[in-house]
């Protein structure tokens, strides 16, 4: 039997906090040593050099015109979020891979683009909780719009369209996608590696999964 396969384009651009490549990318890069028919690539509006948050250099693989086919789309978060959520050629390229090619997932304030791009209205959905003094708190301004129903919780999973809470949790986000794709061992076992399994539980016990299949593609997983 040959093994399950999956393709997963991690979306970028400038401002990307450093840690949100690490839970996606990286934990991607740890799950293939499991899976080997994982594949995985970044896409941003230009190939090439982009800057992340406080100017670690991120290498693009490609650009929207040139992004091979996936079966999922995980948007990053970070500082840059604002500029992205205003910028039309990434609104239209998370909605057009939403309408005609598979899931999108965001992690931490990768859910403020999704929110942006109208993915969000009629569903509940999460993003990053926590902040430092004089920031505004991503999960209340998600909020403010009426058609979106902002909750606490470790990810929500609607079907096609996911989002996860802040920072490190887009580790969890990666680890239930793995899960949709590849099954709950494969999940379970790169937590393992990852050295990551009892921060995983214990996440799990302080905030909720909201998996509610709005359009039938909810995982089974959990």
């Amino acid at each position: 039997m040959t093994p399950p396969g999956a393709t997963f384009a991690i979306l970028a651009y400038d401002g990307i906090e450093p840690i949100d490549i690490g839970a996606t990318y990286g934990v991607l890069s740890m799950a293939r040593r499991l899976a080997p028919a994982l594949r995985f690539f970044v896409v941003a509006k230009s190939a090439g050099e982009l800057a992340m948050a406080n100017g670690l250099r991120l290498i693009v693989d490609h650009d929207f015109a040139h992004c091979p086919d996936a079966d999922v789309l995980m948007v990053l978060g970070g500082p840059g979020w604002q500029a992205a959520s205003a910028d039309a050629s990434i609104l239209a390229f998370v909605r057009e891979f939403h309408n005609g090619k598979g899931p999108v997932a965001a992690v931490c304030t990768g859910g403020m683009i999704l929110a942006a791009a109208g993915l969000l209205a009629g569903r509940r959905a999460t993003t990053k909780r926590e902040i430092v003094e004089g920031e505004q708190r991503p999960l209340d301004l998600l909020g403010r719009d009426p058609a979106i129903t902002a909750i606490e919780a470790r990810l929500v999973d609607t079907g096609t369209v996911l989002t996860g809470g802040g920072v490190s949790l887009g580790i969890d986000m990666t680890l239930h996608l793995i899960g949709r794709f590849f099954g709950r061992d494969i999940a379970s076992e790169t937590a393992r590696i990852l050295e990551y399994r009892a921060a995983w539980k214990a996440n799990g016990a302080a905030l909720a999964d909201v998996v509610e299949p709005l359009d039938g593609q909810a995982s089974a997983f959990l």
